[in-house]
């Protein structure tokens, strides 16, 4: 049986399990319910009406967070020819080809998000095992196959704060929204961001609801349901 410290059972006892709560009333909660010494992420947590078996139920897309993430993305580019030159222009962190995937291959993963050009995807596809488990693999459908025209708007969305989702194995959606540090209005509007492109990327094999249940909680705190009514509101502000 898991046990927990002082500080997390008090920060338990602020939060009603029986409420839902508005997302701006859930923010001001998980401020106030975080009680690590660093500065905790803000979390989302998702249950969703789908059936991860099902391809046509498949969630995955990506949010631009008008707020950011509170960190600095390291941005790897698997990349060759003139795609290098945009890809290093732009700020990316790492930009290479059989060097990268080598070192990648070795054990290397200091990086936060990575993509690739189209014509990269051949090198890249073997690393599939490595970075697919660690979300890290350049995909289309996360917009991290990118042609090299479109590099530089890509690198600088991931700089601001552009986040992935996808459905994990058991329908659940995991997105951070921001940093406890964070004022509550920034993390509103980081909701919202994320809560709108979920509902954009419905698949055609939905049915019923679509969303069942959403949680915001810090890393270390305890999780504070969210009523959906007004949370699903803010995609329309």
């Amino acid at each position: 049986m898991t046990t927990h410290g002082k500080k997390y059972e008090d920060a338990v006892k602020l939060v009603d399990p029986g409420k839902e709560y508005a997302p701006q009333e859930a923010v001001t909660l998980a401020k106030k319910a975080a009680h690590a010494r660093f500065d905790e992420t803000v979390e989302l947590h998702i249950r969703m009406g789908l059936d991860p078996r099902n391809a046509t139920q498949q969630v995955r897309g990506v949010a631009l967070l008008p707020h950011g993430l509170g960190k600095q993305v390291r941005v790897l580019v698997f990349a060759q020819g003139e795609a290098v030159r945009i890809a290093e222009a732009a700020g990316a962190d790492y930009v290479g080809s059989d060097d990268l995937v080598q070192k990648i291959e070795g054990g290397w993963l200091e990086f936060d998000t990575a993509m690739a050009t189209p014509d990269m995807m051949g090198k890249v596809g073997k690393l599939g095992r490595i970075l697919g488990r660690r979300g890290l693999m350049p995909n289309p459908k996360s917009g991290t196959v990118v042609p090299p025209n479109d590099l530089s708007k890509v690198i600088e969305g991931a700089r601001q704060g552009r986040v992935e989702f996808r459905l994990d194995r058991t329908a659940i959606i995991h997105v951070p929204v921001g940093k406890v540090s964070f004022e509550e209005g920034a993390l509103v509007d980081n909701l919202s961001a994320v809560v709108e492109a979920i509902v954009k990327a419905r698949p055609v094999g939905a049915k019923g609801q679509y969303i069942r249940t959403a949680f915001l909680a810090t890393t270390m705190g305890p999780g504070i349901k969210l009523d959906l009514r007004p949370t699903l509101a803010l995609t329309a502000g």
